[in-house]
């Protein structure tokens, strides 16, 4: 493989949070960055030299961008097989188009992940209303997703008998959906793991997270878990990377049932809101990792340097468009604020986050949320 140096183009497909903060760590490492997003005034648009404004299926904007970069990269997994295709035909896409198509669709990541051996909780298929009522008969109450699309909780229905099966069905669009058996959980956490195209493969300790109504609320870097399912955590994630010759990122979410057995929940395969506290906590940023990881250069160091943790900012915190005080968040100890630039605030959009680190994983995690506390946000 061909490592592409700094001073090289790289492209990214996706202008939000994520686009963003890989462009600031290429940048910072010397690389040029090109964007695609629907969105003129997208998080990234302050910090791309070059934004291309069009659809995420538009073949012709994705060759575009891509015909100006040496490789190319993505921040959103909801790309058209179109646009990945036309965006190879000019240089490198990493993670590659067949990990995408099958990353994309919930019926076809299971598929591959228990082709593979890899572990999962029960679930089921299912094309019609009478596929959905067989599988909550069959499991009991089960969380049923759409197939295609979805993200931070959206087209999820939690079913809880079969006589609710007819409104979920409903609620999802009557279409493709996976059911899976809720399971009775300990923890959720996640593992993001990197591989280059050379073959090298990195971890980083898992982290652990916390959610509400199925939205990333707030996560802990590492972890505070035995270190045997930490170990058991991270080898699932190196061996989902090594089995689908990943070239980037990828964010593996698990869950652990009460009896400590590890399930995988999905795959994301880009930067994930549960490792932004490693731009704390390690000495390589998930960020600078996927520039690292994309362009086939060595990996950097994920170990631990300090635990830190983050608290997602919602657009909830901001009244009439204007955001909160944070001087009073700020005025804490080892507290930093970070804002993604976007251009307008509404419930449930994720605006920022506030990070913090601390002596320990319980350290980090309370100094952040005394920190949003101090604007309000009790969590």
């Amino acid at each position: 493989m061909t490592v592409i140096a700094p001073g090289s183009t790289i492209g990214i497909l996706g202008g939000g949070q994520l686009g963003r903060m890989t462009a600031q760590a290429a940048r910072t490492m010397g690389y040029k960055v090109h964007a695609l997003d629907p969105s003129p005034d997208c998080p990234a648009h302050a910090v791309v030299d070059r934004l291309v404004v069009a659809p995420f299926d538009d073949p012709d904007a994705a060759a575009d961008l891509a015909r100006q970069c040496d490789v190319i990269t993505l921040e959103i997994e909801q790309i058209g097989a179109a646009g990945l295709a036309a965006a190879q035909r000019f240089c490198p896409v990493r993670p590659a188009p067949a990990i995408i198509a099958d990353v994309q669709h919930r019926g076809r990541q299971k598929a591959w992940l228990t082709r593979h051996g890899f572990p999962l909780g029960p679930y089921r298929d299912v094309d019609t209303l009478d596929d959905l009522v067989a599988a909550v008969r069959d499991f009991g109450p089960c969380f049923v997703k759409s197939c295609h699309g979805g993200y931070d909780g959206r087209s999820q229905v939690r079913v809880r008998s079969v006589d609710e099966c007819p409104a979920a069905w409903r609620a999802l669009g009557e279409r493709h959906a996976v059911a899976e058996q809720a399971l009775d959980l300990a923890m959720e956490i996640s593992v993001m793991v990197a591989r280059r195209p050379s073959g090298e493969t990195a971890a980083y300790p898992p982290a652990l997270n916390h959610h509400t109504d199925q939205v990333l609320s707030w996560s802990v870097l590492p972890a505070p878990i035995p270190t045997a399912l930490a170990r058991r955590a991270d080898d699932v994630a190196i061996g989902i990377a090594g089995a689908m010759e990943l070239e980037g990122v990828l964010g593996v979410e698990m869950f652990v049932n009460q009896n400590g057995d590890l399930f995988v929940n999905e795959l994301a395969p880009r930067p994930h809101n549960s490792y932004h506290a490693s731009e704390r906590a390690c000495p390589t940023s998930q960020f600078e990792q996927l520039v690292r990881a994309a362009c086939d250069l060595p990996l950097g160091d994920v170990r631990i340097i300090e635990p830190a943790a983050i608290v997602n900012l919602f657009g909830d915190l901001w009244t009439n468009g204007r955001a909160p005080d944070f001087t009073p968040a700020l005025a804490r100890r080892d507290v930093r604020l970070h804002l993604y630039g976007k251009a307008s605030a509404r419930p449930g959009r994720k605006m920022g986050h506030l990070s913090a680190a601390g002596a320990s994983s319980d350290d980090a995690l309370a100094n952040v949320r005394a920190a949003a506390a101090e604007i309000g946000l009790v969590i």
